[in-house]
């Protein structure tokens, strides 16, 4: 086993396994699997996905993962950690940008087995450049965390465009057939949780042209929730993000967010997750965010 030595504002391990070892590693963020070389299956909640060479995935935030290795297999694993996105950097608003992008990412993936890329450029893309990332981290001086940080914002880029592209586990759970209409539906929802105008069923039907009550009637037979509660629970997936990656103040969260302030946000969070905010950050495991345990 070859591990590489850890970085800011990144951890990488290059591994070469025969059989799979849980690792010790508590995935506070999302971390990008990239098969180097080998053969077999993925498991996440009992579901399967066969990996080959060149296939990337995206672990979720909990415990339930492992890899059924059928063929000598070498792994990368990068782990973007939330000192990347420290906003106490030069760049602030740079930081800020980076983190909501990829707060994107860890809150809408579909949290199940498979190949998070459907672009065969953008998976060339990304093994290049999370091999400059290795060879950068192999030879560590002076200006390389500026030139890392660039080449995972690139990463992040690609990413997001290809979660936008794929189905939301909500509506994975309940049709096996996939809707475009929804999934842009829930897509829009999400790039705009901040936005609370234009996410009104009256602003929302005008958008994707259907009638204030067929659109709601639609989305809950579609997502199995209202569109208030899966509005809501989306803001509190990315107020889980923020509690436990970041060093946004509640203040600034509930602003963000569009909550009335903080005594409100405190109050939704407690009726969702059934814990307070405080003892949340202290556990400091996802609730609404992670999806049901093995």
């Amino acid at each position: 086993m070859q591990v590489l030595e850890a970085y800011k504002p990144f951890e990488i391990q290059e591994i070469e396994l025969k059989e799979w070892k849980q690792r010790p590693v508590k995935n506070n963020f999302f971390e990008l699997v990239l098969i180097k070389e080998g053969k077999g299956t993925q498991c996440i909640n009992y579901n399967e996905y066969n990996y080959e060479q060149k296939s990337l995935f995206l672990l979720p935030p909990l415990k339930c993962h492992s890899f059924k290795i059928e063929e000598f297999t070498k792994f990368v694993f990068l782990k973007f950690t939330s000192d990347f996105f420290n906003s106490n950097s030069r760049n602030h608003n740079n930081q800020n940008e980076w983190f909501k992008e990829a707060s994107y990412i860890l809150s809408n993936y579909n949290q199940l087995p498979g190949d998070i890329i459907h672009n065969e450029l953008d998976r060339q893309h990304i093994y290049t450049l999370v091999d400059l990332i290795l060879k950068e981290n192999s030879n560590y001086s002076t200006g390389s965390t500026i030139l890392i940080k660039s080449l995972m914002v690139g990463i992040l880029e690609i990413l997001m465009r290809n979660i936008k592209r794929s189905a939301f586990f909500e509506v994975e759970a309940l049709d096996n057939h996939h809707d475009d209409r929804i999934s842009k539906l829930l897509s829009y929802i999400n790039e705009h949780i901040g936005e609370p105008q234009l996410l009104k069923v009256d602003q929302l039907a005008k958008t994707f042209l259907l009638s204030p009550t067929y659109l709601s009637e639609y989305f809950k037979k579609k997502v199995n929730m209202s569109l208030r509660e899966y509005i809501i629970k989306a803001k509190l997936k990315l107020v889980e993000i923020r509690v436990l990656n970041s060093d946004f103040t509640l203040t600034e969260i509930a602003e963000e967010l569009s909550f009335t302030d903080v005594s409100h946000l405190s109050k939704t969070f407690k009726k969702y997750t059934g814990v307070s905010i405080r003892e949340f950050k202290k556990q400091g495991e996802y609730r609404l965010l992670k999806r049901s345990v093995c």
